[in-house]
């Protein structure tokens, strides 16, 4: 069975799809079809339209307010990649390589196998060092696994 973040996520990547990978969508109107509050719609779009996701979000608050949701153009699969080497930097957090390789594998550039080797090899339990030098690895890693997929 779905839970509501599940159900709202659905149907935001449906709009989109029929929209042309643009949507604009009021929050008060989406927490009313869903009769569910309005942060509810917040945590779907902060943790499952994310940049590592391959989305861009603009919101605008107030009486005329809307959040924008823009799919990256994903079908450019080395720009797409270039974004996520972006994001990536020189260091990284956990949970951020982990929004990453998950956009990796909704955009079906890798396999659920390889999304589940990539979060296991990337993971604070594996990586047992310090922070900073942890998050330097993680990058190092994601890199180069980015390099490979671009120039598969």
């Amino acid at each position: 069975m779905k839970n509501m973040s599940d159900i709202i996520e659905q149907y935001l990547k449906q709009l989109l799809e029929q929209s042309g990978d643009v949507v604009e969508i009021k929050r008060a109107h989406i927490a009313e079809k869903f009769d569910c509050v309005p942060s509810q719609l917040n945590y779907v779009i902060k943790t499952r339209f994310t940049n590592e996701h391959g989305y861009a979000i603009e919101s605008k608050r107030g009486g005329g307010g809307y959040i924008r949701i823009t799919k990256i153009e994903s079908s450019n699969q080395s720009a797409f990649i270039n974004h996520l080497k972006d994001m990536t930097g020189s260091q990284i957090t956990q949970q951020n390589a982990e929004h990453i390789i998950e956009g990796l594998y909704q955009n079906e550039l890798i396999t659920l196998r390889e999304k589940r080797l990539l979060l296991v090899t990337i993971h604070r339990d594996v990586l047992y060092v310090d922070v900073p030098y942890r998050d330097h690895i993680r990058a190092n890693i994601l890199q180069n696994v980015l390099t490979v997929l671009q120039y598969q």
